[in-house]
C-alpha cells in the first residue's frame, strides 16, 4: 500500500528491463486465478503455476488474476508466455507507477492505482492493478489479495449482462470502471470527516482540528495524483491509440470517463472547502485570541483607577487627612466599587462586553 511520498522509481545503475521489487519487502506465496468463458463456456480455477493457465482457448476470453507481483520469477514467466517486453514487465514490479495505457502490435499495457480505505486509521492507501489485454485474454497483477472485483466475477458466473458475450475489451472496461467507481465510496467517506471537522470549527475548534485539516489536504493531494493521469488513460483509448478496444465497447469507456471527471470535480471541490475550513480555523482561533484579549483589556482598565487610588493613600505623607478620619477606610471601597460598577455600566452600554 502506498500513501503520498511512496515510490521513487528506480535504483541507479539498472539497466533499463530490470525486475527489482520497487516497494515494500514482502513474502508469501502469490495467488493465481483464471477464468475463461464465452456465452456457452465457463471455467474457473486456482493454479499454483504460470503453467497451469496456458495454453489459452482461442474460442473463449480468459481472465488471469495474480494477487503477489512481488515474485520477480511468476512475473518474468508471464512475460516470456506472452511475449511481454521487459520494460512492461519493469512496471509491473514498479508499485507506484503513474496511471498510464501502452499499445504494443498484439498486446495493451494499463497501469491503475485502486484506492483503498483504512477503516482504523482513516487513511487512505492505493495499490497498483497492471492489465495485460489482449486479443483474448486479460491479465491483472494486484499487489495483494482482496479487490473490488467480485461482482465482475458475478456477472461472469450468472451470464448476467452483455460480458459473455462481449471480448477481452469489454472485460478490461469493466475493470477500469469498477477501479473509478470505487473512487466515489473512498471519497463519500472523507466527505462524512469533512462535515465532522466543519462541526468541531463552528463549536469548538482544537489543535487535532488543524492536524485532522492538514492530513485531509495531504489526502486530496495524493487523490489528485492518482486520479488526474486516468482521465488521459480513458481519453487516449477513446481515440482509439489502442487498437485492441473495439466499437462497440468505445460508448462504455466514454462513461467511465465521466465517472473519472466526477472524481475530479469532486476533488477539487473538497480541496477549495478544506481551504475554506483551514482559513476558518485561522480566524475562529484568532477571534478566540482577541475575545480573551478584550477581557483581559477590561479587567486591566477597570483596576487603573483603582491602582490610581490605593497608591495615593499607600503614600507615606503625615498629614493626610482622610488617615484620621473614622470611616475613611469605608468610605474609600466605597468610592473604589463605585468605580468599578460604573465602568462596568459603561463597558455595557458600549457593547464592549
Amino acid at each position: 500500500m502506498k500513501t503520498l511520498f511512496n515510490g521513487i522509481k528506480g535504483r541507479p545503475g539498472l539497466a533499463p528491463g530490470s525486475l527489482i521489487l520497487n516497494g515494500e519487502k514482502r513474502t508469501g506465496e502469490v495467488c493465481i486465478s483464471v477464468i475463461a468463458y464465452s456465452e456457452g463456456y465457463l471455467e474457473e480455477k486456482q493454479v499454483t503455476t504460470v503453467e497451469e493457465c496456458f495454453p489459452l482457448r482461442a474460442d473463449a476470453v480468459t481472465w488471469i488474476n495474480v494477487d503477489g507481483v512481488y515474485d520477480v520469477k511468476v512475473v518474468e514467466a508471464f512475460g516470456q508466455r506472452l511475449g511481454i517486453h521487459p520494460l512492461v514487465l519493469e512496471d509491473i514490479q514498479h508499485l507506484s507507477e503513474r496511471p498510464k495505457v501502452e499499445d504494443f502490435d498484439n498486446y495493451a499495457y494499463i497501469a491503475l492505482q485502486m484506492l483503498n480505505l483504512d477503516v482504523e486509521t482513516e487513511r487512505v492507501t492505493a495499490e497498483q492493478l497492471s492489465i495485460l489485454l489482449g486479443e483474448n485474454y486479460v491479465v491483472t497483477f494486484q499487489e495483494e489479495q482482496g479487490d473490488a472485483f467480485d461482482p465482475i466475477r458475478e456477472q461472469i458466473r450468472t451470464g448476467k449482462g452483455r460480458i459473455r458475450k462481449a471480448g477481452a475489451d469489454y472485460l478490461a472496461y469493466l475493470l477500469i470502471d469498477i477501479t473509478v467507481d470505487y473512487y466515489f465510496v473512498v471519497l463519500e467517506s472523507i466527505g462524512e470527516r469533512m462535515e465532522e471537522i466543519e462541526e468541531a470549527l463552528v463549536t469548538h475548534p482544537t489543535r487535532e482540528t488543524l492536524r485532522a485539516i492538514h492530513l485531509l489536504k495531504r489526502e486530496m493531494i495524493f487523490l489528485r495524483k492518482i486520479v488526474w493521469p486516468i482521465r488521459d488513460v480513458i481519453s487516449r483509448i477513446e481515440r482509439r491509440e489502442t487498437g485492441l478496444f473495439k466499437d462497440s465497447t468505445l460508448p462504455y469507456l466514454r462513461d467511465a470517463y465521466d465517472h473519472t471527471i466526477q472524481v475530479i470535480d469532486t476533488i477539487e471541490g473538497f480541496r477549495d472547502t478544506l481551504s475554506s475550513m483551514l482559513d476558518i480555523y485561522l480566524s475562529s482561533m484568532s477571534n478566540r485570541l482577541n475575545e480573551v484579549m478584550k477581557v483581559l483589556t477590561i479587567i486591566a482598565t477597570i483596576f487603573i483607577p483603582l491602582t490610581f487610588l490605593v497608591g495615593v493613600y499607600g503614600m507615606n505623607f503625615k498629614h493626610m487627612p482622610e488617615l484620621e478620619w473614622r470611616y475613611g477606610y469605608y468610605a474609600v471601597w466605597a468610592f473604589m466599587a463605585a468605580v468599578a460598577l460604573g465602568m462596568l455600566v459603561v463597558f455595557k452600554r458600549k457593547k464592549w462586553m
